[in-house]
């Protein structure tokens, strides 16, 4: 119960504590949050599924291998946001601090509850802090742009909540494992439609080509920190969804009716993302469509279905968490000392920032996805499974290795190798460097150990899978 509530109960803290104690509370309250699901995680086993009971009579919460990942990702990332930021003034916002943890709030309900109607409740929370966090804190001249986040999330959600409460009123049942042995596919050409809801609102948060147009201006005008939760965090909902809740309910008649749209749109996303990002002179700017070009490869291989497939989506998921904190960490730190981003104005930080340039270094390598880093392992196995079913997505799925070297060494070599344009820069302060090396080391570790995470999660997988076959084998 205490991982569900912990976040909720330090974000009313955070009101009502003294702002001159606002940074040393925000990192205390996610670090003891990060060690209480650690400590969990010592007496968990992937195959017994733990039940959570918090004494409420809609929603159900459960942790299996899937869900607890998704934990662990969220309650670490969330401390490294607030590490990474602990020197900034945003840190010492006491409405920052609010609301990042009722953020984490809805996204460990989303991640750990087991009901369809509880999974829509914390899905429409996360977007109340991050929106807020967003309009206070953001750059957003006219607000057109985040107003067009907003009302395009929205439209999403409320598509969701067309599916949601038409299941209901199906099935009368909201409970996951109930779902997925009702077998949709026996509604006919409806599910289609059902299916649909969800796809178009995972769609929109990933976000998928051409649902994308609010991402770009939405990360470059966001504080840092906010374009490390809407990055390293909130888009991996989408996923989550896809895997835990849309394609065990829709398998069938609306999964193979679906499944080449999103492959197709995957494979435009990621070509379409790389060759934008080959083009932007803004670092922030640059990383976000290497995001767009790297989500589209996930979302693509995640409709061709298997149960290692959907384990290397998930080690995907933190390595791609992993790069996009430690990336716009470290466009926030240019941006910091020198007051812009822009590539052309920089060059030669590497010299008088030798640290920075390091683990700048080590982090683009990482999403490079060069060998022994957690991203090879699960590029390579997403690439393959395209390859498998058409050669001609394969080999537009491999074009992102391509694209994505040319435009993050160009962006590596213009900034720190460049003709010596900064002379003055100062270098990484010890919260920096710890964020730093705790990526790094964290990307190596699952690069040369990822059965920590495929074996992991697998139990799950196989799971789901068994009821998705006996729900095909009854309505046989």
């Amino acid at each position: 119960m205490e991982l569900i509530l912990l976040p909720l109960i330090f974000s009313v803290l955070a009101f009502v504590i003294p702002a001159a104690y606002t940074r040393l509370f925000g990192l205390v309250a996610t670090g003891l949050t990060l060690l209480v699901s650690l400590f969990h995680l010592l007496g968990f086993h992937a195959t017994h599924p733990e039940q959570l009971d918090l004494g409420l009579k809609i929603g159900t919460f459960q942790l299996d291998g899937l869900s607890i990942l998704m934990l662990l990702l969220t309650n670490a990332i969330v401390f490294l946001i607030l590490l990474a930021n602990y020197a900034r003034s945003i840190s010492g916002e006491k409405l920052f601090t609010a609301m990042t943890l009722l953020m984490q709030f809805g996204l460990v309900g989303v991640f750990t509850t087991n009901d369809l109607i509880g999974f829509y409740i914390f899905w429409e929370l996360t977007l109340i802090p991050i929106f807020f966090i967003l309009y206070w804190y953001g750059n957003f001249d006219n607000k057109r742009s985040l107003m067009q986040f907003f009302l395009y999330t929205l439209f999403g959600s409320l598509a969701m909540l067309v599916s949601v409460v038409a299941i209901f009123l199906l099935t009368k049942e909201s409970n996951w494992e109930a779902l997925v042995s009702a077998d949709l596919s026996s509604i006919g050409s409806a599910s289609i439609w059902l299916m649909g809801g969800f796809l178009l609102a995972f769609a929109v948060k990933i976000p998928l080509f051409p649902f994308h147009t609010w991402q770009a201006e939405t990360y470059t005008k966001a504080p840092v920190a906010g374009t490390m939760l809407l990055s390293a965090l909130m888009l991996k909902m989408a996923l989550f969804g896809m895997l835990k809740w849309m394609i065990p309910l829709f398998d069938g008649m609306a999964l193979d009716f679906w499944r080449w749209p999103v492959v197709v749109l995957g494979c435009i996303g990621i070509v379409y993302g790389a060759l934008i990002a080959l083009k932007q002179n803004d670092l922030k700017t640059l990383f976000a469509y290497a995001s767009l070009s790297h989500l589209g490869l996930i979302a693509a291989a995640l409709m061709i279905g298997s149960t290692f497939i959907y384990s290397s989506v998930m080690l995907q998921v933190v390595n791609h968490s992993i790069v996009a904190l430690g990336l716009f960490l470290a466009a926030g730190i240019i941006e910091q000392r020198l007051g812009h981003r822009n590539l052309d104005q920089l060059g030669g930080i590497a010299k008088v920032a030798p640290r920075f340039g390091f683990w700048f270094a080590v982090l683009t390598f990482v999403g490079l996805s060069v060998p022994f880093t957690a991203g090879f392992i699960g590029e390579f196995v997403l690439i393959k499974s395209l390859f498998d079913v058409h050669n001609l997505t394969g080999v537009i799925a491999a074009s992102t290795l391509v694209l994505g070297a040319v435009y993050m060494l160009r962006a590596y070599q213009n900034s720190m190798f460049g003709p010596s344009t900064v002379t003055s820069f100062q270098d990484l302060h010890w919260n920096e460097l710890l964020v730093f090396a705790i990526l790094g080391i964290a990307a190596i570790y699952f690069g040369l150990s990822p059965k920590c995470i495929l074996d992991f999660v697998s139990p799950t997988f196989d799971h789901m899978q068994q009821l998705m076959n006996s729900s095909a084998n009854a309505a046989l």
